[in-house]
């Protein structure tokens, strides 16, 4: 008998179903390419790390895609394994995997390179000199880091900031540094900084395997370095950047705050900082300098030929910056306060004294030479134009910066420094006896500001501008040595005398009479 098999029909499937089929479809073929364009990119991220570890260069449209790539991969379902991949893998586990060819690289053909391409022969750690601070005394809380020069003030930058640079050349080996010490001199002297702007300048030029920090030091100090040290940190510009450098930052920019990756600028040669820096107060390494030269040298081909610069131009009868203050009180009919001080104190006097951060806060560049400019040529400035009451704070401040001589005048730079070592009860019959030295003209000029100085701190409850915060800004723009900046040891005696001219105003003030017209 036939076995007669029941045919079993599949119900017809409804159109909500072949959507869903469609969809799914479509979904699974694009997570495939997405899948494929993640891997493809995942793969010339691991090619560009594995080339820079082995010294090889990347060209600027590769470090471009390299960077835009990083950036895809954190969005996709990637994005996690990547960041810890990054954090972990590529820091602790890649680097031990890559230890002996960074070594064999960095040790060898670098240095070899340079010796021979260069033609200079190889820097010798151990003998770099330490930087010389006739400030520095062995009670300095960190005088076993500080004595090697690494860290410098270096006067201000063209916007009125201090200017702090790091030179790797002057760190020795490692086995000879204590790196966390470093950290907390670093942060040691960043605290004295950090409540006003302030630029840092770093030469990458000198740093080797044998003296630069592990990588997991270099993790602890950005965690180190909080909010509080980024906020007012406007510009950190590298020098002499290496390709190593460039790669590596640009794969850990995501990760990294972007506002702060805004302010990190490379220069290939020292010439790029005239245009944002005092040049002639950056105490540049020599070694540092050399290494410029020489790269000047291969860039042009040639030793470049001497240029004849033309001789300085007389200034302008009308001219308020870059003088002296008798060449502006004899262009101004013999008055003793410049009108660019006089009028700067009066605007804010008016409008200014409740305005919190007055004179910490930096201002636009481009502002502010406009308006050099317009009172060099004796033409009028309104303030109010501009709608910036941190503007004519910046002018007074860059007024007093660009003094041919400091308005306390250099003779008067060692008194100063001396007046740590004065007992407390003393040193406000020490200031005012130094301030009683001083020539008429600099004596009514310094009463005149000391007395507007005095009258912010009086109005600190709005403004936020104690004696001791405003000593911190205009410290270094009322004396500076005759030879360069003032060293970071002289920083404290040269705010602490600033401190007690506008907190003790009126008794170290008061026994020398001034002629008319100079008073607030």
């Amino acid at each position: 008998m036939r076995t007669l098999r029941r045919l079993k029909f599949m119900s017809s499937p409804s159109l909500s179903d072949l959507g869903k089929r469609e969809q799914a479809a479509l979904d699974e073929r694009g997570a495939q390419q997405r899948q494929a364009c993640s891997n493809a990119t995942w793969n010339s991220i691991h090619n560009g790390v594995i080339a820079v570890f082995q010294r090889k260069g990347l060209p600027d449209h590769q470090l471009f895609h390299l960077n835009e790539g990083v950036r895809q991969l954190l969005k996709t379902e990637l994005g996690s394994f990547f960041t810890e991949y990054l954090q972990n893998q590529l820091l602790t586990k890649g680097m031990v995997i890559l230890r002996d060819k960074i070594r064999f690289y960095e040790e060898l053909q670098k240095e070899e390179e340079e010796a021979t391409t260069l033609g200079a022969p190889r820097v010798s750690l151990a003998s770099t000199p330490a930087c010389k601070d006739s400030e520095l005394g062995i009670d300095h809380p960190y005088y076993d880091v500080a004595r090697h020069g690494i860290l410098q003030l270096a006067g201000d930058d063209n916007s009125g900031r201090r200017v702090i640079t790091f030179s790797c050349c002057r760190m020795p080996p490692s086995h000879e540094l204590n790196h966390s010490r470093l950290l907390g001199y670093l942060k040691y002297t960043l605290d004295q900084y950090v409540e006003n702007d302030y630029t840092i300048v770093y030469f990458h030029y000198g740093l080797t395997s044998r003296n630069k920090p592990s990588l997991s030091w270099l993790q602890s100090a950005y965690k180190e370095f909080g909010r509080k040290y980024k906020k007012n940190l406007k510009a950190f510009y590298v020098v002499h950047p290496t390709d190593f450098i460039k790669v590596v930052w640009t794969i850990f920019k995501p990760l990294i705050s972007h506002k702060f990756g805004k302010k990190v600028t490379y220069f290939n040669y020292l010439s790029e900082l005239r245009e944002h820096l005092k040049y002639d107060q950056l105490m540049i390494p020599p070694e540092v300098i050399r290494h410029d030269e020489k790269l000047q040298n291969m860039r042009l081909g040639r030793t470049p030929p001497l240029v004849k610069m033309p001789p300085p131009r007389p200034p302008l009868p009308t001219q308020q910056f870059g003088v002296s203050l008798k060449y502006i009180r004899d262009k101004n009919k013999g008055e003793l306060i410049p009108p660019v001080m006089k009028e700067t104190v009066t605007y804010l006097k008016d409008k200014g004294l409740h305005s919190e951060g007055l004179f910490r806060r930096s201002a636009n560049v481009q502002t502010i030479k406009e308006i050099q400019r317009l009172y060099n040529q004796g033409k009028p400035v309104n303030f109010d134009d501009y709608g910036d009451i941190h503007i004519p704070a910046v002018i007074l401040k860059t007024f007093l910066r660009e003094l041919p001589q400091p308005l306390l005048t250099f003779e008067a730079y060692e008194q100063i420094l001396a007046i740590i070592s004065v007992e407390s009860s003393l040193r406000v019959t020490h200031c005012k006896e130094i301030v009683g030295g001083l020539p008429e003209h600099n004596y009514a000029v310094l009463k005149y500001l000391m007395g507007f100085l005095h009258m912010v701190s009086q109005e600190c409850i709005f403004n936020k501008m104690t004696g001791s915060n405003l000593a911190c800004v205009f410290g270094l723009n009322l004396i500076w040595p005759s030879n360069g900046a003032s060293s970071l040891n002289a920083l404290m005696p040269l705010n602490l005398f600033t401190e007690l001219m506008i907190d003790f105003y009126e008794n170290i003030f008061s026994s020398r009479v001034v002629p008319c017209g100079t008073s607030l």
